[in-house]
């Protein structure tokens, strides 16, 4: 039941756009919103649904902001990822979310662990746009079922096109537990994300926006999650406050065994263009 109404509002809010909104900030602004390292401030709101895994649904409510600043030729672009409300019942992986997540037989709800990525890119770039610096995550998770209890760091990049019909390109991490809990499992995640953005009329686009995860310590049958799928977006302004809106469904083709079937996102940015 909380499924359905979560779904049904997640509709209910991505149909109005166009009905309460008129499009707001043109191409340009939707060509930044659609790079993760672009010099623009945004904070999006990411809600992601997974469903069919053994021990049931998993929720989780991330708050994403981006926060760039530039230096000379550069940009350094902040991204942090915060899992402000993660719910699992029983034990849900094969998600960038929970790395190691132990296992529990109730449901859990709380904060997750909290990663931060520092991209360097230049600010100047033409054609090809790139990214790369170092990415950590912090054992925040207030259960252990919600996240790692290990501190894990590594390296993450992304490099992107953007034609005149839209944006395409890739980000990528690699994440290595190097302390915290001795009883808890290292992380050795690796993550890959393909991304592509088809523009249409009226601020509206199509994506596909996939998170590949790897976990490099666990038996080959279960080291992979593998999507496949994409959904729709909008930029749109509500009074003097652009928004970029998305919402996506995806399937597993390759997962853990008890990882979930289906993913239902739905994203809001708030765009925030430097003046």
């Amino acid at each position: 039941m909380t499924f359905r109404i979560v779904l049904l509002a997640m509709f209910i809010l991505f149909s109005a756009t166009s009905v309460i909104a008129a499009e707001g900030g043109g191409d340009d602004l939707r060509a930044k919103a659609q790079n993760p390292v672009s010099s623009m401030y945004s904070l999006p709101l990411k809600l992601t649904l997974d469903f069919g895994a053994p021990d049931d649904e998993a929720v989780f409510f991330n708050v994403n902001p981006v926060l760039p600043v530039t230096v000379g030729d550069w940009n350094l672009v902040n991204r942090i990822i915060i899992p402000a409300i993660v719910s699992v019942d029983g034990f849900i992986g094969g998600t960038p979310d929970i790395p190691e997540g132990a296992p529990s037989q109730d449901r859990e709800t709380g904060l997750g662990d909290i990663n931060y990525s520092l991209y360097f890119s230049p600010a100047d770039a033409k054609g090809m746009i790139w990214g790369l610096g170092p990415s950590i995550n912090l054992p925040t998770a207030n259960k252990d079922q919600l996240g790692s209890g290990k501190w894990s760091g590594g390296a993450a990049g992304v490099v992107l096109l953007q034609p005149k019909w839209g944006t395409y390109g890739g980000l990528i991490r690699q994440l290595w537990s190097f302390a915290g809990d001795d009883d808890r499992s290292d992380v050795n995640q690796f993550l890959i994300e393909p991304f592509l953005n088809y523009n249409l009329e009226g601020g509206w686009y199509l994506i596909t926006d996939m998170i590949i995860t790897a976990n490099w310590d666990a038996p080959s049958s279960q080291r992979w999650t593998v999507p496949i799928g994409g959904g729709i977006g909008k930029l749109f302004s509500i009074g003097k406050q652009t928004i970029n809106s998305r919402l996506e469904a995806y399937y597993m083709v390759e997962k853990p065994d008890n990882a979930p079937d289906w993913q239902l996102i739905f994203t809001w940015q708030f765009l925030f263009p430097k003046k």
